[in-house]
């Protein structure tokens, strides 16, 4: 009975371990997709390859230690033709012998090191250079990401707010038609105005069912965002109102704006980096190479394989050489390469200029457009107190028998689309501060 009992109870747990809810403010949000996101993953294991690709570049430089076994069986012996007069023989005939035994064997061990290699000391420095390119790319790659979760984030608080709203006049709009209903069947409004009604009504159910289907969509997309399953079930702690209110009271952000700690700026430097020490490899191929080695070995001879005997006899050598290679001519080939280099390097001068320019640009559109956001939120706010207080005038004088079903659902509509409006330039502002952000990259305020 105990086992059964300890088996329904694991089952049980994690039925309800798997239904647990994941909640999320906006900056945990970030924190979660940073760590969990697959682009900031593969962005982190590009950072770990570029440090070993840096090791290993660095590792070329020092002491190379190499061994070998080489072992060698004459299936045939060669024959050497020696003059038989060395051994009594007549002058201009030969003898045919062979020398040495049938078998041989070599053990080297071998140590090198490069004394001087121009390219290998630009190596050293485009390694460095590569590994912070990756990083700017991880950088750049977080920055996207809180993008899109601010975006994702904000586009549920979206529609949640919506399918309220949306509900909320559905309410409304069904206790309207029930009481003109009531008032039809007493004779004292005509069936038109109760299907005015019916309309608008049927209107925002069909807007209802979109608005269901946009919810979904918008957690899923949130949750693919974070790495999280699509399906997981998830809860923002922070509302919409409240990231309104932490995004409008922010202070400004030019005053802590320098456009060499921009992303964007830092690619760009890192790529002149790199073309000058493309450059600088190009120049280095006109300059010697040298190298210095030790080698040691011994070998042993004999016509059986008795190599593994403690009998065996085993004949050391040992050998310390010095190797320089000097260019010398190569048909103006390196000088063109020089050339090509000195122009891509120009190039990419332009560029950083041109960059720091565009960031600049950026950065004033961004900032006007989340400017303009702000302001937009109280024109959108006033526009829907006013159509409020026009929706709920003509209601009253629609069922005072003042105005027409048609004037009541015109000013409905006027209503929703208000509502619509204001909720969307709450997102705005969301939107529009992000973007401002991410081209200046401060931390995320919680």
């Amino acid at each position: 009975m105990l086992p059964k009992f300890i088996l329904f109870l694991l089952i049980t747990t994690s039925v309800f371990s798997q239904q647990e809810m994941s909640r999320f403010s906006l900056k945990e949000a970030v924190d979660f997709a940073l760590q969990n996101n697959s682009l900031s993953k593969n962005a982190a294991r590009d950072v770990e390859i570029s440090k070993l690709q840096k090791w290993e570049t660095t590792s070329t430089g020092l002491p190379q230690i190499k061994a070998g076994i080489t072992y060698n069986n004459w299936l045939k012996q060669q024959i050497s033709l020696i003059p038989a007069e060395f051994f009594g023989g007549s002058p201009g005939q030969f003898s045919e012998i062979t020398f040495g035994t049938k078998q041989t064997m070599n053990g080297t061990v071998t140590i090198s090191q490069k004394i001087f290699d121009g390219s290998y000391l630009v190596g050293l420095q485009a390694a460095k250079v590569y590994l912070e390119i990756s990083e700017n790319a991880k950088e750049k790659t977080e920055i996207e990401l809180r993008k899109m979760v601010a975006y994702t984030y904000g586009n549920v608080l979206l529609a949640e707010e919506n399918l309220k709203i949306v509900n909320s006049n559905i309410s409304l709009l069904e206790n309207n038609v029930r009481d003109l209903t009531k008032v039809y069947e007493n004779g004292l409004v005509e069936q038109e105005s109760v299907q005015q009604l019916q309309l608008t009504l049927a209107s925002l159910k069909s807007n209802q069912s979109y608005v269901k289907r946009l919810k979904k969509i918008a957690y899923q997309m949130f949750n693919n965002t974070l790495g999280l399953d699509l399906d997981t079930a998830v809860e923002l702690t922070n509302g919409l109102d409240q990231l309104i209110a932490m995004y409008t009271s922010l202070t400004p952000l030019e005053s802590i704006l320098e456009v060499e700690n921009v992303v964007d700026y830092k690619i760009a430097f890192n790529d002149l980096k790199g073309k000058e020490l493309l450059l600088k490899l190009e120049k280095s191929k006109a300059l010697p190479r040298i190298n210095a080695f030790l080698n040691g070995s011994y070998s042993g001879n004999n016509n059986q394989f008795d190599f593994l005997d403690s009998s065996q006899d085993w004949f050391g050598s040992s050998l310390f050489g010095v190797s320089m290679d000097i260019p010398i001519f190569s048909s103006l080939g390196r000088s063109a390469s020089t050339k090509k280099a000195r122009l891509n390097l120009e190039k990419s001068k332009s560029l950083l200029k041109e960059t720091s320019e565009k960031i600049k640009l950026e950065i004033a559109r961004a900032k006007s457009d989340y400017e303009f956001a702000v302001e937009d939120l109280d024109i959108k706010k006033e526009a829907l107190e006013l159509s409020g207080q026009i929706a709920q005038k003509n209601e009253v004088k629609f069922f005072e028998g003042l105005t027409t079903s048609f004037d009541l659902s015109q000013a409905q509509r006027q209503l929703y689309t208000a509502q619509q409006d204001y909720l969307q330039s709450m997102l705005n502002i969301l939107i529009k501060r992000i973007d401002l952000e991410v081209l200046i990259n401060p931390p995320l305020k919680n």
